[in-house]
């Protein structure tokens, strides 16, 4: 027998179930023993009676496509020798071709009976299995081949390929991987492999193998559209944009091609074009979960309002009836419903995110000596509000008995407050470029034993890595606000006011009360010096000022509408909002002037250092909040700067941060719990200064010091929750409710 030696790799679409570029694969044929220097079979005959000269006669023709001839062939051969084993691996073959695939795996389970070291026979066999649907035993088989040859490149890419499918991404890195250079001029092996390589958060290593594929074709649409997606997660749009493009005119009719397009387009903040690609991908059929999801994200970003309460509607009957996805944090930011929220989070959790524990072993039991060893994991270690509001924490932190490590997932940003979160922990480890399972590892060999996310379904999150355990605790804290829906995070650090008693059960968590605010801020933000006059900043001459400058996807309809009555009612009085992007700042002056206030009432704030933003905070007069998703960082910013918050008060973690924070800096009278209190108290408030006055001159006074800005108590807070969840930990105790 001869086997072929050059192995089959065809080529399909990325798959359609996915939103952005997968494998392109085929899985490979069987293989034969023929040789293919033959150039024409002989006609038919009388067979003769030797087994062997039956057998070479059958390869004859089933190489010349008659297979029927073949079989009858190797039936002769086996009646001569029964216990010859050529003719039963050959028979297998035939009856592939002749779809009788029972039949043909009867035949290679002979052929291994005869001889148990026929590779060639196993590698069939699982292939024949496979096409059957008996994916178990397929597997089994393929891992068999690779056992017996570990240099069997078609096992080895069926196998990985399959695990990429499954998303057991470790596993098909770990088949794929070898094949870079054993099957080197193969791009659908680059291209798979950089998919795996993808989906682990190795985005540099993933370029590289998708880079490899287009070298050998370079009109590999899959792999331009993979390789886009790697250049997206490294942040260069402009390689990112080219890829993609080049992808879409080569396969115009690929959804899922435009669905990537359309999110290299929405983290540019290029709203308008983002929204095209989305609805032709929509046209196409593109069947990815997120698509409905991204084209209202879309909408929201961009203030661009038309069909959003319809497409709103009908996102959230898919989310119920399993047949979309929501992004966790989109749905913090479009419904103030908790149960949606734990949904949304789940979803994504069965999907993407289970539990993987056991890829890892059991976790250890923590030490039961030494420092607790804490660690934070976060891609916000830079000029990033949550890095923002926790430094100072990171400064504070108990030394005697705890020991502080960051882990950082985050671009490779150098910046100023980088430098001071690095300065500030006892240990800083850029893991951007590990897979989420080499993080874990790393985490368990450093011994964590309280590991701490600072992201949940933010931007650039890494909770892949809590799916195999960092640590024995693992809690999630400040960047998120919301449930992970996750069962393998055991806390989320909160406060009465954010999850009330009530609302425990939507948290997959248990909860951790602090005594007062769950916000850590930094009491040492610099406010700079520098005095604004209002034209400078588009601000009229005279009038109140209300302000929001929340991102400005926190602004839909009923929060706008509610501005617009406030501005209709306080005469002379202006909307000052933070601007994001010229188009939402276009479309909201548009919803003004269909509101009936002229849009020369809004003005946009641009970014600024943030010195210098909070220094102009001292222009605006009240701080309109938004709902469902309050201001957070922005609301602390603007209490640290002296100007007073007005909230309405929501069900959900996000519609109840900015009441936390007025609470705890003592302005009660400021949360309210309905819009029309909302509007009411804001209108009243612009109406009568003094009261106004009265309201910042408490906030002057009381504010740095009250528990909102006591940074070191809420270190020895946060401190004791730790060393409580450590304490159950060590007695055997579950995960329960912690009371600061």
């Amino acid at each position: 027998m001869t086997e072929a030696k050059k192995p089959y790799f065809g080529q399909t679409p990325a798959a359609s179930r996915a939103p952005t570029g997968l494998p392109s694969f085929k899985f490979s044929l069987p293989a034969t023993s023929w040789t293919p220097q033959v150039a024409s079979a002989p006609a038919a005959a009388e067979l003769p009676d030797d087994a062997v000269a039956c057998n070479t006669r059958g390869n004859d023709w089933l190489l010349a496509n008659r297979p029927q001839d073949a079989l009858r062939a190797y039936d002769r051969a086996i009646a001569l020798r029964p216990d010859y084993v050529d003719p039963h691996f050959n028979r297998g073959n035939a009856l592939l071709r002749l779809q009788r695939r029972d039949e043909a795996l009867e035949a290679y389970d002979r052929a291994i009976a005869l001889s148990p070291s026929l590779v060639l026979a196993h590698y069939n066999r699982a292939t024949v299995l496979q096409a059957l649907g008996r994916m178990p035993e397929a597997l089994e088989g393929y891992r068999t081949v690779v056992a017996m040859d570990p240099g069997h490149v078609q096992a080895r890419f069926n196998l990985g390929t399959w695990f990429l499918d499954n998303q057991q991404f470790e596993d098909a890195f770990a088949c794929l991987h070898p094949l870079a250079d054993q099957a080197s001029q193969v791009p659908e092996v680059h291209n798979n492999l950089g998919t795996a390589q993808l989906r682990l958060g190795r985005y540099a290593e993933a370029e590289v193998s998708f880079s490899r594929a287009l070298d050998l074709r370079p009109q590999y649409a899959e792999a331009l559209n993979n390789r886009g997606e790697a250049h997206l997660k490294l942040r260069r749009w402009d390689l990112a944009m080219e890829d993609l493009r080049q992808a879409v005119r080569l396969r115009p009719d690929q959804g899922a091609f435009r669905f990537l397009l359309g999110r290299i387009y929405r983290e540019m903040k290029r709203y308008d074009l983002a929204l095209e690609q989305f609805y032709e991908a929509r046209r196409l059929r593109a069947q990815s979960p997120m698509l409905a999801c991204g084209i209202v994200a879309a909408k929201m970003h961009s203030c661009q309002w038309e069909n959003l309460d319809s497409e709103a509607a009908q996102l959230e009957q898919a989310l119920k009836a399993g047949s979309a996805e929501v992004e966790p944090f989109v749905a913090l930011s479009l419904w103030d419903e908790p149960a949606l929220h734990q949904t949304a989070a789940r979803r994504q959790v069965e999907n993407h995110l289970r539990s993987a524990s056991d890829a890892l072993g059991p976790i250890g039991e923590s030490r039961p000596a030494g420092k607790i060893r804490v660690g934070y994991y976060s891609a916000d270690f830079r000029n990033h509000p949550v890095a923002q509001l926790i430094v100072e924490l990171f400064e504070l932190h108990d030394r005697e008995r705890f020991e502080w490590f960051g882990f950082y997932v985050g671009p490779d940003v150098q910046d100023p407050l980088r430098a001071r979160v690095e300065a500030a922990l006892d240990h800083f480890i850029d893991v951007r470029e590990r897979s989420d399972q080499e993080i874990a590892q790393l985490s368990r060999d450093l011994g964590i034993d309280i590991a701490v996310d600072l992201m949940g379904f933010t931007q650039d999150s890494r909770l892949g890595c809590f799916a195999y355990r960092c640590a024995p605790v693992q809690v999630s804290y400040l960047g998120y606000p919301g449930t992970t829906g996750a069962g393998y995070m055991d806390y989320v650090v909160a406060d009465r006011v954010v999850i009330p008693p009530e609302a425990r059960d939507y948290f997959a968590e248990k909860v951790v009360y602090m005594p007062h605010c769950y916000q850590v801020n930094d009491s040492h933000r610099e406010i700079s010096n520098r005095s604004f006059a209002r034209e400078e900043l588009g601000l009229p001459a005279t009038g109140f000022v209300f302000c929001c400058f929340n991102n400005n996807f926190k602004i839909l309809p009923p929060t706008f509408d509610g501005w617009m009555r406030i501005l209709r009612a306080v005469e002379g009085s202006v909307l000052w909002l933070f601007e994001d992007n010229p188009l939402a700042a276009a479309n909201l002056r548009q919803q003004a002037q269909a509101r009936g206030v002229s849009a020369d009432r809004l003005v946009f704030a641009a970014r600024m250092p943030r010195d210098e933003h909070l220094a102009r905070h001292r222009l605006a007069d009240l701080f309109l909040d938004t709902l469902p998703y309050n201001a957070h960082t922005t609301a602390s910013d603007a209490l640290w700067a002296g100007l007073p918050v007005l909230t309405c008060m929501g069900a959900s973690f996000a519609s109840r941060v900015a009441a936390s924070l007025l609470y705890a800096v003592g302005l009660p009278e400021l949360v309210t719990s309905t819009q029309a209190a909302f509007e009411a108290r804001a209108i009243a408030l612009a109406n009568d200064p003094a009261q106004l006055a009265g309201l910042c001159e408490r906030l002057r006074r009381q504010g740095p010091q009250s528990p909102l800005f006591d940074t070191p108590r809420f270190a020895r807070d946060i401190e004791s929750a730790f060393a409580t969840m450590q304490d159950r930990r060590q007695k055997g105790l579950p995960p329960e409710v912690i009371e600061v």
